[in-house]
């Protein structure tokens, strides 16, 4: 689903990928901290988190929070742009963060660097709800055969 595929149904909700389904449920922690994948497709993918629930002692959005989020939308992103048969793990994750946010969602933008047969590397860019950067992540996804007898459709 598009946005362009969204305004043709103004008002419907905006479910995760079918495909992603398992990967969401609340036994896994982006269901737990409340993640939700607004729009994508294999050149940009957007989800949003909730500040609530997931902060520091300090009442800030948690620095791991924002890893989360990032890991999260870069390994669905590389789930949507292995080839079928295919299985994707984090590698390596870099976050830095430029600002606290306090209050409301944030919402990760993820856009492709390098998308490889064996590696795939994605930005994440994480802002408030005023539009300001908190967060900049980088993941790199290994992408590999996936394990006989294993029918998930994405990554754990």
């Amino acid at each position: 689903m598009t946005a362009t595929d969204r305004a043709e149904r103004p008002g419907e909700p905006h479910p995760t990928p079918p495909e992603m389904a398992p990967a969401v449920a609340e036994q896994q922690l982006a269901g737990k901290m409340g993640i939700e994948i607004i729009d994508w497709n294999p050149d940009r993918l957007v989800g949003t988190m909730p500040v609530d629930g997931n902060r520091q002692p300090y009442g800030l959005l948690h620095g791991g929070a924002n890893a989360v989020l990032a890991e999260t939308l870069g390994s669905w992103a590389a789930g949507l742009n292995a080839e079928p048969g295919k299985a994707v793990v984090g590698l390596e994750l870099s976050c830095t963060h430029h600002r606290a946010a306090l209050s409301g969602l944030v919402t990760g933008v993820c856009t492709p660097l390098h998308r490889g047969r064996s590696t795939a590397t994605f930005e994440i860019v994480i802002t408030d709800e005023a539009g300001r950067r908190t967060c900049t992540a980088r993941l790199t996804c290994l992408v590999r055969e996936r394990p006989p007898g294993d029918a998930q459709a994405t990554p754990r």
